[in-house]
């Protein structure tokens, strides 16, 4: 077995679904053109993180001097089958974005990239590795990479697609200077339907593919750090923390399998979070039911910010426009 064989199937031992490797090159220049363009209009709303590091975030090999490499995960987080869900539209509860039901995949997804990085060590040997880890917080355009990676398609959501698996999936990659056989991009099969565009409920996917994160409930209730303006907020509904319509929304996610990862802890208890009950918590609660989520990096005073919009929605709390937060901590990219 080649070494890059070798490398792929420990990656599937160690519980990722999906893995391929791409080379170390910048991505392709109508994508760069693309995200400039985005960035220059403003619709990265206030996630500023998003100017810095453009040359790194374009180009594996300014994270990683001599990289020639980039071999590229994906864990399915589709979450399965629960007993009696709460309705979507229920007013009892706040809904949490799919991926924030499991544990914090960061920690998560690292650890298992560095057991992945020692055995690549052991094969090549010390003097000849070196590796860098990045799992979404790492400034690198890893959609763009797993599609040339073969781990799917890019769609008109722009979220990476596998026809496989769907849209559920947490991305994760190793920058190397090993050189291993790289991948064919995989062909886009997005159906054109725009059924993922009719699903978003502020508009913030428009007709033409672009996205503004300015619109986006995602943004708005995960890394917006202010007020939220009275128009968007009616039409967050009762969504506590992130949304997932453009995903749900899509036919690859239909007949997508849940994860099969019986390591990747779930938690059906944040399916049952009441507004009203978080408004009442102290620090100690949040902290305690949070402690290993990606709710955490929210913060208390944000998500009760979030829970006054849902409770107002519902008719059973504050008018919209009154609602205001006063956190001032920082958030990183999700």
């Amino acid at each position: 077995m080649n070494l890059t064989k070798a490398i792929k199937r420990k990656a599937i031992e160690l519980g990722f679904d999906l893995v391929g490797i791409t080379g170390a090159e910048p991505i392709e220049a109508g994508e760069i053109e693309y995200i400039k363009n985005w960035l220059a209009a403003g619709r990265a709303a206030g996630m500023s993180y998003m100017h810095r590091n453009f040359a790194k975030r374009t180009n594996p090999a300014r994270m990683l001097p001599g990289a020639k490499s980039v071999i590229c995960v994906g864990l399915n987080y589709k979450p399965p089958p629960v007993k009696n869900p709460p309705d979507d539209n229920s007013t009892d509860y706040g809904r949490i974005a799919n991926y924030a039901l499991w544990e914090d995949y960061h920690p998560f997804m690292k650890k298992r990239l560095r057991a992945l990085a020692r055995f690549m060590n052991d094969l090549v040997g010390a003097s000849n590795f070196t590796f860098k880890i990045c799992v979404d917080s790492a400034p690198l355009a890893e959609r763009a990479l797993a599609q040339r990676a073969g781990l799917g398609f890019i769609g008109t959501n722009h979220m990476l697609i596998n026809p496989r698996l769907g849209l559920q999936i947490f991305l994760g990659e190793i920058i190397t200077n090993i050189e291993l056989d790289h991948d064919s991009p995989m062909t886009n099969h997005c159906p054109d339907c725009n059924k993922c565009i009719r699903a978003c409920p502020t508009g913030a996917l428009g007709s033409a593919g672009t996205f503004d994160a300015n619109k986006c409930i995602s943004y708005l209730t995960i890394e917006h750090k202010q007020d939220i303006a009275s128009d968007l907020a009616a039409k967050i509904g009762n969504r506590l923390f992130g949304c997932d319509e453009c995903v749900l929304a899509c036919p690859y996610d239909l007949n997508a399998p849940p994860c099969a990862n019986t390591q990747l802890r779930f938690f059906p208890e944040y399916m049952r979070i009441q507004p009203g009950r978080v408004l009442a918590w102290q620090q100690t609660q949040f902290d305690r039911l949070f402690a290993d989520s990606s709710v955490k990096r929210l913060g208390l005073e944000r998500l009760k910010r979030n829970s006054k919009i849902c409770l107002a929605n519902s008719g059973t709390g504050q008018g919209a426009r009154k609602i205001s937060s006063s956190s001032q901590g920082t958030s990183k990219p999700e």
